[in-house]
């Protein structure tokens, strides 16, 4: 089979399209083929070195989602069978023509979504569930800022937190301040001319919001802090602007009685991974067929063309995600 592989960690254009061997399958494995995969910054972070060479358990080829058609059932698997549609997230493998996953980390496709926008889905959605919901317990009638709202997870977190009830606020530049509007931000943030947090202290009478999901890292840190409300809960989800550099006033921690929370999915065990996906399917695959949540797709590119869909990512110029279609 084709899938993108590269020999040395670099710049986009170390990722070649070569033949490998087919993945083995398991007792409780899917064997996909696939028609669509969604890119990560996990991808790039995997390409550049960020992980060194730890396959983290599932195949050393990239690729963290994927949506295709069941061509091989392991003798433990329950529930799904040949010709099923399926999404999911795996812990390597996506950027090839088949691939394994635990059923256990799939999800049947929702009537009426394609390959290409259910690629969309599981990374973003799971992700954005776990850290708005599971982590940060949003509920009806709170309010959130979502950084880099639109980014995939971000773009994710918004229509959740919108269908939620909640009131949403959100981070982006200003040519996606629109978009954003539309998947549910009730307060849209250009973050290259206004401070969020003085935005947040305007609209919330000084109050502020009782969850932060946040990419940036060290550069919004204290600004996070200072824009949570009493008994507020800050989601560390990625550190896209550095991890060091911000100093923690702990007289505001503790006096207002904050948490901070870090998370992430690529190298957590296989169970947790599993339980995350089982939440986010138990509370929200349904409202994908009556178009209550829509994966927001920016672009698609060949499996072939994979540098260019990382070069995409790397201009920061995306909304929504990024798909390599086989």
């Amino acid at each position: 089979m084709k899938a993108i592989v590269f020999d040395e960690f670099g710049a986009a254009d170390v990722l070649q399209l070569r033949d490998v061997a087919e993945p083995e399958l398991r007792d409780s494995d899917l064997l996909v083929r696939n028609h669509a995969a969604g890119v990560n910054r996990a991808d790039i972070i995997q390409r550049t070195g960020g992980y060194g060479k730890d396959s983290f358990g599932d195949s050393a080829i990239m690729g963290l989602e994927l949506a295709g058609e069941v061509i091989a059932v392991g003798k433990g698997v329950q529930g799904f069978a040949v010709g099923d549609r399926v999404m999911g997230i795996v812990g390597g493998g996506g950027y090839a023509e088949q691939a394994r996953i635990d059923y256990r980390m799939a999800m049947p496709i929702p009537e009426g979504v394609d390959y290409v926008r259910a690629a969309g889905i599981p990374e973003a959605f799971v992700t954005a569930h776990e850290a708005a919901f599971h982590l940060g317990r949003l509920d009806a009638g709170e309010s959130i800022l979502i950084h880099a709202a639109a980014s995939g997870v971000g773009s994710a977190a918004v229509q959740l937190a919108h269908a939620a009830g909640a009131r949403v606020f959100a981070t982006a530049s200003a040519t996606k301040l629109g978009r954003v509007r539309e998947l549910g931000a009730d307060i849209a943030i250009d973050y290259n001319t206004d401070d969020f947090a003085k935005v947040i202290g305007s609209e919330t009478g000084g109050k502020g919001v009782d969850v932060i999901v946040d990419f940036i890292g060290a550069p919004y840190f204290e600004r996070n802090l200072a824009s949570l409300d009493f008994g507020g809960r800050l989601i560390e989800v990625g550190l896209l602007g550095g991890a060091k550099g911000a100093s923690l006033p702990l007289d505001r921690l503790l006096y207002r009685h904050l948490q901070i929370i870090g998370t992430v999915m690529k190298s957590r065990p296989q169970s947790v991974k599993q339980a995350m996906t089982r939440r986010f399917r138990d509370r929200w695959l349904e409202a994908f067929d009556d178009g209550t949540l829509v994966p927001v797709i920016d672009s698609t590119f060949p499996l072939a063309e994979a540098a260019a869909a990382h070069k995409r990512m790397e201009s920061s110029s995306s909304v929504g995600k990024i798909i390599l279609t086989m």
